[in-house]
């Protein structure tokens, strides 16, 4: 076979194809095997029809041929024939016989012996009776002519002889049939020319050539079938060898390898495909010069003629050695060839057969394993404990200067193979030497201890048991540890006595805390009363002074009273204010508000309180503009949400100066609504801004106050917010003005289980 570097790499150079493929390859370069492996089979189907089609026509054309030949002869015959029944009647006329009719002695003279073959002649009376025949056939005499010429046409017409014609006979056989007039003797002469007399001899030669024809299209297909029973077999077994030999391409270039044959006689080197994909090379045809394989290697290893010597001269038995190898883009490939010098059957030199393995990561592995190792002595050595590491025959594997420090070893004791007995027989002993519980640790897995040694230094020893049997130990200085511990200890009796006096001082403050909450409820609980005693009075003394004021029943008198029935009016009603904040106030701290959630449309309620404080904002001449509000309508306590924009526009009205703006807007966002009111007032400090919404707690003090007020209109409105579940918000700059945003959710405050408190209400502020 052919050789080729990238199919099968172990095929012979030499290999010859068959002659006859080798001169249909000459003659159709271009044909490929397979389609000249399947063409074959059909060509010679195709021959085999062509020359059945070419017989069957030369067949029929003969047999057709001697039909034609076989009427001739029997229209020779009738004329012969009737030209001797012309004589015969002549003579008869001479010698004046009367005509009678002819006999099978008559039938015998007049027809010739070299016209009776195959042929058969009758006799007819004048009524068509057949009276002799010739051979004589008994089963036609007696018989109608028309029984035995079944499709017997007019047999005279104007005394002239009925030409040849084909006819069925008796017995149903087709043949030839020719009927003569006899002249004046009564009745006819027919002659019958079966078909198969006629077509005998080309039955026969039909016979020897169908025959001769069979047998050699029966050699053709036997060989057409072999050629392909072969052509499959060789087909698969050629898949087969193209599966495996890429099968192990395949593995020699995962598993890094290339197979390599070196001719030593003609000095080239025969190289798979995986060894030229290992340096990173074009593939060739698959051989090399030992020159071109020279400059691949590096200048180190350019020694290999010389153990070729020493293989030639029988000092080595086989080749096993590490080189490198420069790979395509530059770099230095190493390589482990083994290989063993034989002969070949077809080659008159000897061959170095081998394999050519990649190890350039084995060595880069070896190159990292050396510098780990010394990287994990250096780490050894400059860690701060000690460390000693035991191989399974208590011999020492390597420690680190530490552990020689530790116990005073010299330089002798502390290598490699030494035994376990020699080091501890030279090392100092400790003075205490305690063992420390190990939970979940058997003794055979290791164990740990605390040592002192002779200078007061104190080593914690952690030994652990390696895979391979052997044992590792590192010791820890733990002497800071153990004067730590000694002051800790003695630390111990004072942190208990602080630990008994938190206890007390927690006591202490849990009842504090107790008295401390007690007189908060009182305090609300008092406020609340209070709050509902005031009002009485405060609403008696609000009503007279408004009748004051109104002259119901008369006039007062002096003008002074007038005043002071004014000045008593508006100090009651702004003493009920406090006292109403207050009272709502005392009514949130304690628990004691539920809200009454339900539909409210917010336009309605804004515009509500609008009218409210609309009076209050002209008379300080403030512009009090609500922007529309659309789609409105949130779940929330009604009473509550009048009372928050109730406080809020109060707020703004009362800090706001003559010719200010407030403005009022709503905004929906995600699932939430919010609000806002903005003046344009005095504002305060951005630091102050924290103080407000506290219950109690205002900006100005008592010195400094220039608004009245209790301060709780803020909190209560933050307060109620919360209780819906929202958001409350101040944002104020001094001078320029303030603005509040709250939020509540669209679907209302999650639900909450009903309270049996009764005081569930919160009044409304009046202006």
């Amino acid at each position: 076979m052919q050789n080729s570097r990238s199919g099968n790499f172990l095929v012979s150079p030499q290999g010859m194809k068959p002659k006859a493929i080798a001169l249909v390859r000459h003659w159709l370069p271009n044909i490929s095997e397979e389609t000249l492996r399947r063409a074959i089979p059909v060509l010679v189907f195709v021959f085999v029809g062509c020359l059945i089609a070419v017989l069957s026509l030369n067949f029929i054309s003969s047999r057709n041929a001697a039909l034609t030949v076989g009427k001739h002869e029997l229209d020779l015959s009738a004329d012969v024939i009737k030209m001797r029944l012309q004589q015969r009647q002549a003579s008869d006329a001479a010698r004046k016989i009367t005509p009678a009719p002819l006999g099978k002695s008559d039938l015998a003279r007049i027809v010739p012996n070299s016209m009776r073959a195959g042929k058969t002649f009758l006799i007819t009376d004048a009524k068509g009776y057949i009276r002799a025949s010739l051979p004589e056939k008994t089963g036609y005499l007696g018989k109608r002519l028309g029984e035995v010429i079944l499709n017997l046409p007019g047999v005279i017409e104007n005394g002239k002889a009925q030409s040849v014609f084909s006819s069925n006979i008796y017995q149903n056989s087709n043949a030839l049939a020719v009927v003569i007039p006899v002249g004046d003797y009564p009745g006819t002469l027919s002659i019958i020319y079966a078909n198969s007399e006629i077509t005998r001899q080309w039955y026969w030669n039909f016979v020897f050539y169908f025959s001769l024809f069979a047998f050699t299209a029966l050699i053709l297909v036997l060989l057409s079938s072999a050629f392909i029973w072969q052509a499959n077999i060789a087909h698969a077994n050629a898949e087969k060898l193209g599966n495996h030999t890429a099968k192990l391409n395949k593995a020699l270039e995962r598993g890094h390898c290339g197979l390599w044959d070196w001719d030593v006689a003609r000095g080239r080197i025969f190289w798979s495909r995986s060894m030229y994909i290992i340096l990173g090379l074009e593939p060739g045809d698959g051989y090399l010069s030992f020159g071109e394989v020279t400059e691949l290697l590096h200048p180190e290893n350019q020694n290999l003629y010389m153990l070729i010597e020493r293989l030639m001269g029988g000092r080595d038995a086989a080749l096993d050695l590490e080189f490198r190898m420069r790979h395509a883009r530059g770099h230095w490939v190493w390589l482990r060839a083994r290989a063993e010098l034989t002969g070949d059957n077809t080659d008159s030199g000897p061959h170095l057969l081998g394999i050519a393995v990649d190890i350039s990561e084995h060595k880069q592995a070896d190159a990292r394993s050396i510098k780990a190792d010394l990287r994990l002595r250096d780490a050894i050595e400059n860690i701060s404990e000690a460390f000693v590491l035991w191989d399974q025959q208590n011999r020492l594997v390597v420690c680190n200067s530490k552990y020689q420090e530790f116990h005073n070893l010299s330089d002798h004791l502390i290598k490699p193979g030494t035994r376990y007995e020699e080091i501890v027989k030279s090392a100092e002993a400790p003075i205490v030497r305690t063992r420390l519980s190990s939970q979940g640790e058997s003794p055979e897995d290791g164990s740990t201890f605390e040592v002192q040694l002779a200078d007061n230094r104190w080593l914690q020893i952690n030994e652990r048991r390696t895979k391979d049997g052997g044992y590792v130990s590192v010791g820890t200085d733990i002497s800071f540890l153990k004067h730590q511990e000694e002051r800790l200890r003695s630390r111990e009796t004072e942190l208990e006595h602080q630990a008994q006096q938190l206890v007390e001082l927690a006591e202490k403050y849990s009842t504090e805390k107790t008295r401390a909450e007690a007189a908060n409820k009182s305090k609300s609980e008092f406020l609340a009363n209070m709050s509902h005693e005031l009002r009485t009075p405060l609403n008696a003394i609000i009503g007279f002074s408004e009748v004051m004021k109104s002259e119901l029943f008369g006039k007062i008198g002096s003008e002074k009273y007038r005043e002071y029935a004014d000045d008593i009016h508006a100090s009651g009603q702004y003493l009920l204010e406090v006292i109403n904040d207050i009272l709502d106030m005392s009514k949130i701290e304690a628990g004691r508000i539920e809200l009454d959630i339900e539909d409210c449309d917010v336009a309605e309620i804004v515009e509500d309180c609008r009218k409210i404080i609309l009076p209050r904002a002209r008379e300080q001449k403030i512009d009090l503009k609500v922007l529309p509000i659309t789609e409105a309508v949130l779940k929330a306590d009604r009473r509550a949400l009048k009372q928050v924009f109730l406080n809020l526009l109060t707020n703004s009205v009362k800090f706001t100066d003559a010719d200010g703006n407030i403005e009022v807007s709503a905004v929906i966002e995600s699932a939430m609504m919010t609000f806002v009111i903005m003046d344009t007032g005095i504002g305060i400090p951005e630091r102050d801004v924290a103080k407000l919404a506290r219950p109690f707690e205002q900006v100005e003090n008592q010195f400094t106050k220039s608004h009245d007020g209790s301060g709780l209109g803020l909190a209560i409105s933050r307060s109620l917010v919360e209780m819906h579940e929202g958001a409350f918000s101040i944002e104020s700059r001094q001078g320029v003005g303030t603005t509040v945003r709250f939020s509540l959710p669209i679907a209302g405050p999650s639900p909450t289980l009903p309270s049996d408190n009764k005081e569930n209400e919160l009044e409304l502020l009046r202006p």
